[in-house]
């Protein structure tokens, strides 16, 4: 799993006209993974099939984003965020990506469906780097981690609240 794989300081890169998509169920477990997102994380498909989607994650992602992210889908709203993931190899990769609810046919939702996109590199080095690196401070300066998620997330409203009207606002301007 993910936990065991210690990140590189190596990019891994996609070409601009490709889109990674995965699907989940309700837990978050990967049902549907493109050759992409196959490609680009470094697992085959057969390794992706079932595994948690967090097998991804990077630890430069502060947990307030993923907050944010399952908050919104709980409402059943679209989320858009930058996200920096890491590959098998323990290479990583930026995506700005599109995550969604799926319904089944009674309007019941299903899963998730996620689209990710190569990302704005001035939006990564110039707003996104710094401010998940100052999100990441806040978290580890507390011994509690759901304590210092919550600092965290309170700040990151606070950044969004400073900047724009709403966070689809903010992520848009960007």
């Amino acid at each position: 799993m993910a936990s065991s794989i210690r990140p590189t300081r190596h990019e891994v890169t996609f070409d601009p006209d490709e889109i990674i998509v995965s699907k989940t169920d309700l837990k978050g477990r990967i049902t549907y993974a493109n050759k992409t997102f196959a490609t680009v994380a470094g697992y085959s498909r057969a390794e992706l099939m079932g595994a948690p989607h967090s097998i991804i994650r990077h630890p430069d992602m502060p947990r307030a984003v993923f907050k944010l992210l399952w908050d919104r889908l709980g409402e059943e709203k679209e989320v858009f965020a930058y996200v920096k993931n890491m590959a098998k190899s323990g290479d990583f990769y930026w995506v700005f990506a599109h995550v969604t609810p799926s319904y089944d046919d009674a309007g019941t939702v299903c899963g998730y469906h996620s689209n990710r996109r190569v990302p704005d590199r001035r939006v990564i080095e110039t707003v996104i780097e710094p401010v998940y690196a100052e999100l990441l401070a806040i978290e580890a300066s507390h011994a509690n981690a759901k304590e210092g998620m919550r600092a965290s997330f309170a700040r990151l409203l606070d950044i969004v609240k400073s900047k724009a009207s709403s966070y689809d606002e903010l992520i848009f301007s960007l």
